[in-house]
């Protein structure tokens, strides 16, 4: 599974972003989802959501599946 598909990102699973600030270096993020902010089915660059710590970027990896 990647973070392109909306249908494979749901509210609760842990996740690792990337942060816009963060788009140029590759560093990445982890927390729960909280939101899914983007509406269509896919994203090439991958899924942006909301943080439960409130930070927002685009999904590139799953962790604990």
């Amino acid at each position: 599974m990647n973070g392109t598909k909306r249908l494979n990102i749901k509210p609760g699973i842990r996740v690792a972003i990337v942060l816009k600030k963060d788009q140029r270096s590759g560093k990445l993020t982890e927390g729960i989802v909280r939101d899914i902010l983007t509406n269509s089915a896919a994203h090439p660059h991958g899924i942006k959501v909301r943080l439960k710590s409130g930070e927002i970027g685009r999904v590139k990896k799953f962790l604990n599946l």
